[in-house]
């Protein structure tokens, strides 16, 4: 039996530089994990083919899904004629913005790579990745990274200095697909600071970091759903450094100094919002899967 973890992401910068002549936008992001995740377990089994099955949410457990995909791209690539069983325990938000499909992904080619001895290199694991979604490049590896290109140029960036996150998704979701299409790029009067921020993660200024969070995003769905910019609101009225939208959204992450002021700020939401999920936990520092 193999087991991999599946870690969340945000986004601590999300800029959006052009959308391409094939459909893509080319982006500038730094994504960061934090530790809300999934569990995966992979076995073999006697009858081949892929057995799937999810525990903890209400997921189509075919062919749709991106662990299903993932799987079977590297069964139908090594010719493995063995069959496996996979349990995706779930606990990141749906449809949230924290590439909590995409990681589970990256965890099945991650865990099928190893339990059947393939012996591809993260590198290799990546490009396969790729073709499946934009975001699983980055979630095969994790940590911290400034992300280009449409989302598979990755660079690693130095480790955010500690600190506490309040994560609140709220009782919504938000297609990815509806952002991108939706925004217009060649518009865009804001871009954050990406590479300010990269250079306050290298000298370990959180203010210089919490200074510079933008997501380009915002400007499509804050728009649609409102309570968005109610939730970043009310984390910075209640001590938050600042707070913004992660990914597509809709959730909402709020950055502080001390594990209290992120308890308190949760509490205040919980008893205030029809919040889908409130969390406070922290980053996940240091290369998160292998090397």
């Amino acid at each position: 039996m193999v087991r991999e973890k599946a870690y969340a992401k945000i986004n601590l910068g999300l800029d959006v530089l052009r959308r391409r002549p094939d459909g893509y936008h080319e982006v500038k992001m730094i994504m960061q994990t934090v530790d809300i995740r999934d569990d995966l377990t992979f076995e073999k089994r006697e009858e081949p083919g892929i057995g799937f099955q999810i525990e903890g949410a209400d997921l189509p457990a075919d062919g749709s899904n991106l662990v299903y995909r993932a799987a079977a791209l590297l069964m139908e690539k090594r010719q493995i004629r063995e069959g496996v069983s996979i349990t995706l325990h779930k606990r990141i938000p749906i449809a949230a913005g924290m590439a909590g499909g995409s990681s589970d992904a990256a965890a099945a080619l991650r865990g099928l790579n190893a339990l059947f001895e393939m012996g591809y290199s993260m590198e290799e694991l990546k490009e396969f990745g790729v073709t499946l979604g934009a975001d699983i490049p980055y979630c095969i590896q994790g940590g911290t990274m400034l992300s280009e290109g449409i989302g598979e140029i990755l660079t690693p960036l130095s480790d955010p200095p500690d600190c506490h996150l309040v994560i609140v998704k709220p009782d919504i979701d938000v297609s990815t697909a509806f952002v991108y299409g939706h925004l217009q790029a060649d518009k865009l009067t804001f871009h954050p600071d990406i590479d300010g921020m990269a250079a306050a993660l290298r000298a370990g200024d959180l203010k210089g970091i919490t200074d510079r969070m933008g997501n380009v995003l915002e400007t499509v769905t804050v728009e649609a759903y409102p309570v968005i910019d109610r939730l970043k609101r009310r984390m910075c009225g209640l001590g938050a450094e600042n707070a913004l939208m992660s990914g597509s959204g809709p959730t909402v992450f709020g950055i502080c100094r001390e594990r209290e002021t992120a308890e308190n700020i949760a509490d205040a939401i919980r008893k205030e919002e029809p919040a889908g999920a409130v969390f406070v936990t922290g980053f996940v520092k240091g290369v998160v899967y292998g090397s």
